[in-house]
Protein backbone atom coordinates (compact mmCIF):
# COMPACT_ATOMS: atom_id res chain seq x y z
CA UNK A 1 0.00 0.00 0.00
CA UNK A 2 1.63 3.56 -0.65
CA UNK A 3 0.98 6.07 1.30
CA UNK A 4 0.03 8.54 -1.41
CA UNK A 5 -2.43 6.25 -3.28
CA UNK A 6 -4.26 5.38 -0.19
CA UNK A 7 -4.44 9.35 0.30
CA UNK A 8 -5.83 9.16 -3.14
CA UNK A 9 -8.39 6.53 -2.89
CA UNK A 10 -9.88 7.64 0.51
CA UNK A 11 -9.54 11.35 0.65
CA UNK A 12 -9.07 12.28 -3.17
CA UNK A 13 -6.30 14.00 -2.62
CA UNK A 14 -2.33 12.49 -3.25
CA UNK A 15 -1.24 15.78 -1.12
CA UNK A 16 -1.96 15.52 2.97
CA UNK A 17 -1.90 18.84 3.56
CA UNK A 18 -4.76 19.85 0.89
CA UNK A 19 -7.39 17.89 3.12
CA UNK A 20 -10.23 20.08 3.95
CA UNK A 21 -12.43 18.96 6.97
CA UNK A 22 -15.57 17.62 5.08
CA UNK A 23 -13.15 15.36 2.62
CA UNK A 24 -11.11 14.06 5.59
CA UNK A 25 -13.83 12.93 7.78
CA UNK A 26 -15.73 11.43 4.71
CA UNK A 27 -12.22 9.64 3.91
CA UNK A 28 -12.13 8.35 7.35
CA UNK A 29 -15.09 6.73 7.08
CA UNK A 30 -14.50 4.44 4.19
CA UNK A 31 -11.05 4.04 5.90
CA UNK A 32 -13.14 2.61 8.80
CA UNK A 33 -15.95 0.57 7.01
CA UNK A 34 -13.01 -1.10 4.99
CA UNK A 35 -10.65 -1.89 7.79
CA UNK A 36 -13.75 -3.30 9.21
CA UNK A 37 -14.27 -5.57 6.42
CA UNK A 38 -10.23 -6.54 5.85
CA UNK A 39 -9.66 -9.71 6.47
CA UNK A 40 -5.76 -9.51 5.26
CA UNK A 41 -3.35 -9.23 8.38
CA UNK A 42 -1.12 -6.78 6.39
CA UNK A 43 -3.65 -4.53 4.98
CA UNK A 44 -5.24 -4.35 7.53
CA UNK A 45 -2.30 -3.03 9.62
CA UNK A 46 -2.07 -0.89 7.15
CA UNK A 47 -4.70 0.46 7.18
CA UNK A 48 -4.59 1.09 11.11
CA UNK A 49 -1.67 2.64 10.78
CA UNK A 50 -2.69 5.58 7.87
CA UNK A 51 -6.02 5.98 10.31
CA UNK A 52 -3.15 6.09 13.03
CA UNK A 53 -1.20 9.05 11.21
CA UNK A 54 -4.69 10.78 11.04
CA UNK A 55 -5.59 10.82 14.33
CA UNK A 56 -8.32 8.42 13.97
CA UNK A 57 -7.48 5.35 14.90
CA UNK A 58 -9.14 2.53 16.45
CA UNK A 59 -8.01 1.51 19.86
CA UNK A 60 -5.62 -1.60 19.95
CA UNK A 61 -7.75 -3.81 21.66
CA UNK A 62 -10.46 -3.37 19.15
CA UNK A 63 -8.52 -3.44 16.08
CA UNK A 64 -6.56 -6.24 16.32
CA UNK A 65 -7.63 -9.91 18.01
CA UNK A 66 -3.78 -11.09 17.67
CA UNK A 67 -1.58 -9.84 20.89
CA UNK A 68 1.68 -9.67 17.61
CA UNK A 69 -0.44 -7.67 15.61
CA UNK A 70 -0.90 -5.30 18.80
CA UNK A 71 2.32 -5.62 19.66
CA UNK A 72 3.32 -4.38 16.09
CA UNK A 73 0.98 -1.63 16.48
CA UNK A 74 2.36 -0.48 19.97
CA UNK A 75 5.75 -0.38 18.36
CA UNK A 76 4.55 1.55 15.03
CA UNK A 77 3.05 3.79 17.61
CA UNK A 78 6.42 4.14 19.57
CA UNK A 79 8.00 4.80 16.13
CA UNK A 80 6.40 7.31 15.16
CA UNK A 81 6.92 9.13 18.40
CA UNK A 82 10.12 8.93 18.16
CA UNK A 83 10.23 10.44 14.81
CA UNK A 84 8.12 13.20 16.24
CA UNK A 85 10.70 14.35 18.55
CA UNK A 86 9.30 16.95 21.38
CA UNK A 87 6.81 18.98 18.75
Amino acid sequence: MNFDDQLHRYFGVRDVDALTPDALEAGLERMRVDFGLETDGRRRFALWSLMFLLGAAPDLDEAFEDPADRDAARDFMEMMERAGGDE
